[in-house]
């Protein structure tokens, strides 16, 4: 049974019903709801809806430049995921004026020339360098000679300390996992002003349990379940969220593979649930049609702190694409 899709399709009618008319930081315009979840279990197939075809290369680019650090979106458009595209060009457009080139030369440019991506492809410390270079200072011991022939006295000085916070998650998990600390942030306040865009999934957590005797039985060797619940202040509920759900899933996975664990439970918080004024016929649309199987997904050559995997989805059966224009 695929419960995921009629829990999409509910809360695009939730929205379509219930939502109050706001505008918002593109222009565009939205109907939105606050406080809503989605919920999936793992065991009834990889939450990747089925009412419209995803774009399932883009999702797990997006996925693997995260886990890599990368801030740049010449990685992305160089494997064909141009989701950042508009949020670079845009900051680029406003410094140029009238002397900015098209759109299409731009990305172009990103492709071709290193020292104009390393300027203007940079989207500042969003998600991926939070989750793996988070910027802190710290008190660092000295010792300064002083001139009355006393002996050296410690002190400090400021310094900058970087932390790795998915290595630390996965030792963590591997040390102590009924720790209530099991939590990647992005939302660092001292640096929101530097990045292109405030991250909108801005955490998550994960959680585990011991394994029943049923679940041993399928899986020997592996001793606990494990879970994940992300928090996001701003879901693009059209475009946005079925990326989020099919992405923060892969991690999921990806993490169970790492620390030898099964997959539990997938949960989304979810703050302002909005669509956009432009996507109210393609949610529409969407609603109307009848879900199929959820699909499975393999994963192999992980390498998870180089942001590496190769990934097969198998028995992905979908209605069509349905196109609706990105807001930035």
């Amino acid at each position: 049974m695929n419960n995921l899709d009629k829990q999409y399709q509910e809360l695009l009618k939730d929205i379509m019903t219930n939502g109050y008319e706001k505008g918002d930081r593109t222009g565009t315009g939205t109907i939105s709801v606050f406080g809503r979840q989605i919920r999936h279990n793992m065991e009834e197939g990889f939450p990747l809806l089925t009412t419209k075809k995803m774009a399932i290369k883009t999702m797990m680019t997006e996925l693997k430049w995260f886990l890599k650090g990368d801030t740049n979106i010449k990685y992305l458009v160089e494997n064909g995921c141009n989701i950042w595209n508009g949020d670079a060009y845009k900051v680029y457009k406003m410094e140029k004026g009238d002397l900015a080139m098209g759109p299409d030369s731009f990305i172009q440019k990103i492709k071709t020339q290193d020292h104009f991506a390393e300027k203007w492809g940079e989207l500042g410390p969003i998600y991926g360098r939070q989750w793996r270079e988070w910027k802190t200072q710290v008190a660092i011991p000295t010792t300064l000679k002083v001139d009355d022939g006393d002996d050296s006295e410690p002190l400090f000085v400021r310094g900058t300390r970087y932390i790795d916070q998915i290595e630390n998650l996965i030792n963590d998990l591997k040390t102590n996992p009924d720790s209530r600390r099991l939590m990647v942030n992005a939302w660092n306040v001292g640096e929101l002003n530097n990045m292109v865009l405030p991250p909108c999934h801005y955490g998550f957590q994960v959680y585990t349990r011991p394994s029943t005797r049923e679940e041993k039985i399928v899986n020997p060797g592996k001793y606990y379940v494990l879970s994940l619940m992300w928090n996001q202040r701003s879901v693009d509920t059209f475009l946005g969220l079925p990326f989020n759900i099919a992405s923060y899933a892969t991690l999921l996975l990806l993490l169970c593979e790492e620390v030898d664990m099964i997959p539990g439970e997938l949960i989304g918080n979810l703050g302002d649930t909005h669509l956009y004024s432009n996507h109210i016929d393609q949610a529409n649309e969407q609603c109307g049609r009848r879900p199929y199987k959820l699909p499975t997904i393999k994963l192999e050559n992980i390498n998870l702190l180089d942001g590496e995997f190769d990934y097969k989805i198998e028995n992905y059966e979908s209605h069509p694409t349905i196109k609706a224009p990105l807001s930035n």
